[in-house]
């Protein structure tokens, strides 16, 4: 009897490679729309002709040019985050080398910049491969299919990203009030860096480890989704509000766009530590993602 492969095998085939090249090619070359639509909402609340107006206004072209030219949004295509959801016994191992393969060959189509570098060498892989690099957070799950999320984040909001310990004598202590004067002052202490008006990813709790994995994993959610936990969706309107009350404004030009949005979860954590982390997403916030079928077809694109 001639052996089958578990239904759930990745197969090494050409349908897979090429979703996740398209899916690369899509999430560095087309923002989201929901992302869209707040860029233009909020251009619509700065005054014409002022910094912030300009500024919002560049943005936007430099949008529809990346989309109807295929080429990338921005000259950092950042981190390359892959966040993967799979049935149980489905081959990850093949399919975090397919996707790798998908990344060496979108690189070399200039859909994705050249910007892995050794640390301690600063030498240039040249294909975005390397230690961590692509990389991967897999989960399982009882769908019988996969979806695939795909994130890049730049180095420059990366380097805003912020991490604070409750208590805090500046800030406050542990409880929503701390955590709302900690995530301000982030805030407040970028200054539009990181190419503002931001997004901004929160985990309150965890370690220091968890705790910025899971503030990154916020910035999956759309522009409009609530947290579903009422207090959180309260706190998350709330530092928008007041974040854009600051008059940093886009890129530290000034004016009433600061942040576009805030998403914030929370993880249980230890006695001992209550820990804030801040993942700063800019306004070129790429993320997007698929639905594939068993053989690697696109059956659903998603945002």
């Amino acid at each position: 009897m001639t052996a089958t492969a578990p239904l759930h095998e990745v197969q090494p085939q050409s349908a897979l490679f090429e979703s996740i090249l398209e899916l690369i090619r899509r999430t560095s070359t087309q923002l989201p729309d929901d992302v869209v639509r707040a860029v233009t909402d909020a251009r619509n609340d700065e005054e014409k002709g002022s910094n912030a107006d300009v500024a919002l206004d560049v943005i936007g072209c430099n949008i529809v040019l990346a989309r109807d030219s295929s080429l990338p949004l921005c000259q950092d295509t950042g981190t390359i985050l892959f966040y993967v959801h799979t049935p149980a016994a489905y081959d990850q191992l093949t399919f975090e080398e397919v996707a790798t393969d998908a990344v060496r060959a979108a690189t070399k189509k200039g859909y994705l910049r050249q910007n892995s570098v050794d640390s301690v060498t600063g030498k240039n892989t040249g294909d975005n491969t390397g230690p961590g690099s692509p990389v991967f957070h897999f989960h399982q799950w009882r769908e019988t299919y996969v979806e695939v999320k795909l994130m890049l984040k730049g180095g420059g909001c990366e380097n805003m990203n912020a991490q604070y310990s409750l208590p805090h004598p500046d800030l406050g202590g542990r409880d929503l009030k701390g955590v709302e004067n900690a995530i301000l002052d982030s805030v407040l202490q970028a200054q539009g860096q990181g190419c503002g008006p931001g997004i901004l990813g929160v985990c309150i709790g965890g370690d220091r480890a968890t705790g910025y994995s899971f503030a990154k994993e916020q910035l999956l959610r759309t522009m409009d989704e609530a947290s579903d936990d009422p207090e959180l969706a309260a706190l998350e309107e709330r530092v928008v509000e007041k974040a854009n009350q600051s008059g940093i404004g886009p890129m530290g030009f000034g004016g009433k766009t600061t942040l576009l949005a805030c998403k914030i979860g929370k993880l249980n954590r230890l006695p001992a530590s209550f820990f804030v982390s801040i993942a700063y997403m800019c306004w070129a916030f790429r993320r997007r993602g698929a639905n594939l079928d068993m053989q690697g077809n696109v059956t659903e694109w998603l945002y």
